[in-house]
């Protein structure tokens, strides 16, 4: 057999599992608030074109409005002012779409408290336990945040959720080998990053250096700490900050 071929068999023997790391994308769906002065986005919304009826007998469909930064999405590096030179998501290469990923679990410090932030030193312990991040891959941070989906009131937490340390942030975009980091939170930061030097260190690094993000992504505690593959759909639009996507990740079970 091919490699392709060898691949679709262990896909429908169940040899590769393929776990949804994507939130449902609704009008429930948490979306980012910023302070009044801002421009916002705008929540999903449905609006039925036709539904077998006069409008279109035969058919049903639906357009949509929302942000671009909306749901699970993906970050492009032209969404932060340091990474404005940079690719805007439809000139993100397809290979990097489907990536290694590995996880870093501190689901149990994100309960006890809410701004736990992930440090070096952190990683630093995970790699002597697991090996080196993955080169051209994905740290996927997870924080369990992502129980809290369904609740936009309890997912924002008045501003107090986990996120990355300054000196990580940099370090993870200057000086790991990573593309770009996922999390379950709303954003790539911490709750309280507007508050940090600089603000949004994740975004302000991570993009910088022609890095990505991806958020609110779920089912983080299905997957393995190596050995998982993820693939990202982002629509390519054009001179898009970033698109809402379907996240998937294949597990060798």
């Amino acid at each position: 057999m091919t490699v392709l071929q060898e691949f679709v068999a262990a896909l429908s023997s169940g040899r590769i599992q393929v776990v949804d790391l994507t939130a449902p994308l609704s009008d429930q769906t948490p979306i980012l608030g910023l302070p009044e002065q801002f421009g916002q986005t705008w929540p999903f919304r449905l609006s039925e074109i036709s539904r077998y009826d006069d409008r279109g007998p035969a058919w049903y469909w639906n357009n949509f409005s929302t942000g671009e930064h909306t749901g699970t999405h993906f970050d492009a590096p032209v969404h932060w002012v340091t990474g404005q030179q940079g690719a805007d998501v439809s000139q993100v290469p397809v290979s990097q779409l489907i990536a290694p990923a590995v996880v870093i679990d501190h689901a149990a410090d994100a309960a006890d408290d809410p701004d736990f932030l992930l440090e070096v030193e952190h990683i630093k312990a995970w790699e002597a336990e697991h090996g080196a991040l993955p080169t051209g891959g994905w740290l996927l941070y997870r924080t369990g945040w992502d129980a809290y989906g369904d609740d936009p009131e309890r997912y924002a937490n008045a501003g107090r959720t986990p996120g990355i340390s300054v000196e990580c942030a940099r370090w993870l975009a200057e000086e790991s080998p990573i593309q770009g980091v996922g999390v379950e939170t709303v954003g790539t930061d911490a709750g309280a990053a507007h508050s940090f030097d600089p603000p949004f260190p994740c975004h302000s690094f991570l993009l910088g250096q022609e890095k990505y993000g991806l958020t609110q992504l779920r089912n983080l505690a299905q997957l393995p700490a190596t050995g998982a593959v993820v693939i990202a759909g982002p629509l390519p639009i054009v001179s898009g900050s970033g698109s809402p996507c379907r996240v998937l990740a294949l597990v060798e079970r």
